[in-house]
């Protein structure tokens, strides 16, 4: 009988050990690892979609927050000229922003075909907006209906449908994760303008739980957390509940804004954000967000212009998996349920670069030397990529004063993959000496390459390559025991 009491005192002790239960405070939480999952994966695709998707409007202003769409009933509260002009000439000056609700009325909605469309991005998770700053949700919220004093989701609201529910079935059916944004304040919330304290108890936090709890996230990206700190969010035991004790604990990963004081911190348990350009370095877990135009909601001001080449997207990709990031690319959806065929076009565009060339990126880690410049080094001050205003496309094609990249580099156990912008007869890898034995190829091709060794850098010779044996622009060289 002692010895089976032992053995149950054991395996009770060893349990107690390896069910690691998190504190409410960043001290613990920190400690949490994240899943390996989110490095791994690389490439996600984010969707704004909400009542702002009815007027489908902003002005084009490059690197701005002035351009996004979704922040349309914000900027008319305040009175932008560039929104309230355009407002009162189309709607009316007495039409108010929840009126356009009614117009929301997603019936091209085909989610099967949504995920279609991001399975052949090469995309392996999606993270669409599950309530936005203007509180409406897309699915159904008894919180959102009560505190608003109005339909303001899309099942009690006109849709009539949890789209959020639908879009999330077909999304994990095609084989991808599938997350939710999800904005902790909302502007004009009777609740958080009368009494944030009750709005954070009695809105946030149960609307916060139901979400996971009924539909499972593997990712959340938080915002709208920069009116109130962490400790008036109540963030550290609402992430201690999700990493304990909600449905999704072991595989959840969540982002950097959990309050007014929390951002690029509390590396352990949350990853940091970066958006339209800003970047960070393979120190910290990070993930970029970005419009393939300049608004994240769809902007119908926007023109052919304004979008992304798929080359310029596929280098911005290699740029950022780069230096140890993910990116997060987003589309803006129309108000009655439709990717923009321009959008699923650069999607479809980048899908087909990555299924040969995928290996270069998924699972890969940064190198230690990101990219390799034109002139042999990096440029202390203009030549910095993704300094805020330009994009990585912007440096290979370089403005004046500006340098240009040759190439990008990531690595997989020994190998070296060196994603080459533009076709050269030979590729010089500066001061950088190759281990022996190493062989190179081009993702996609049977073909071997001649590699050596000429003083402190190695040299590959692709002259004896005939047309069509390699791709003009955007080919990936794989050094295989290279490191």
């Amino acid at each position: 009988m002692k010895k089976i009491h032992f053995l149950i005192f054991t395996l009770f002790a060893f349990c107690t050990v390896f069910a690691q239960t998190f504190q409410p405070n960043w001290a613990s939480l920190n400690t949490r690892k994240m899943p390996e999952w989110f490095q791994q994966d690389k490439f996600g695709i984010f969707i704004h979609w909400g009542v702002y998707a009815v007027p489908a409007y902003a002005p084009v202003i490059p690197n701005s927050g002035d351009s996004y769409a979704e922040w349309y009933w914000y900027r008319l509260q305040e009175k932008d000229s560039n929104f309230t002009a355009f407002h009162n000439k189309n709607y009316g000056a007495d039409f108010t922003y929840p009126q356009f609700e009614k117009q929301f009325k997603a019936e091209m909605f085909n989610p099967d075909q949504w995920a279609d469309v991001f399975k052949k991005s090469g995309a392996k998770y999606v993270v669409l907006t599950s309530k936005h700053h203007e509180g409406y949700c897309l699915w159904n919220s008894a919180e959102a209906d009560r505190d608003w004093n109005r339909p303001w989701n899309a099942v009690t609201g006109t849709p009539k449908r949890d789209l959020l529910g639908d879009l999330s079935t077909a999304v994990r059916k095609s084989g991808l994760k599938m997350g939710y944004y999800y904005s902790l304040y909302e502007w004009f919330n009777p609740l958080w303008l009368t009494d944030k304290k009750r709005y954070v108890s009695e809105h946030m936090i149960p609307q916060f739980k139901d979400l996971v709890t009924k539909y499972k996230p593997s990712v959340i990206f938080s915002d709208g957390e920069w009116e109130l700190s962490d400790t008036a969010w109540k963030s550290e035991e609402l992430l201690a509940w999700l990493f304990n004790e909600s449905p999704v604990a072991k595989e959840v990963v969540v982002d950097d804004r959990w309050g007014n004081n929390t951002r690029s911190k509390n590396t352990g348990a949350t990853y940091s954000t970066s958006e339209y350009g800003s970047g960070m370095d393979a120190s910290v877990i990070w993930e970029e967000s970005q419009g393939i135009g300049h608004s994240y909601g769809y902007n119908r001001n926007e023109k052919l212009e304004d979008y992304k080449s798929s080359h310029d997207l596929i280098l911005m990709l290699a740029d950022i998996v780069s230096r140890g990031g993910n990116l997060l690319l987003d589309i803006g959806p129309t108000a009655d349920g439709r990717i923009p065929v321009i959008m699923q076009q650069r999607l479809e565009d980048m899908g087909a670069w990555l299924q040969t060339n995928g290996e270069a990126i998924y699972g890969t880690k940064a190198y230690k030397q990101p990219y390799e410049w034109s002139d042999g080094k990096k440029p202390e001050k203009k030549g910095e990529a993704f300094m805020a205003g330009y994009s990585i496309a912007e440096l290979v094609k370089p403005k004046k004063d500006y340098a240009n990249v040759e190439a990008f580099f990531t690595t997989k156990g020994r190998n070296l993959f060196c994603i080459i912008p533009s076709y050269k007869p030979q590729i010089k890898l500066r001061n950088f000496k190759v281990a022996a034995g190493a062989s190179v190829s081009i993702l996609g091709s049977t073909k071997s390459l001649k590699i050596k060794q000429v003083g402190q850098d190695t040299i590959v010779d692709l002259s004896a390559l005939k047309p069509g044996e390699v791709a003009a622009e955007l080919f990936v060289l794989q050094i295989k025991n290279a490191l």
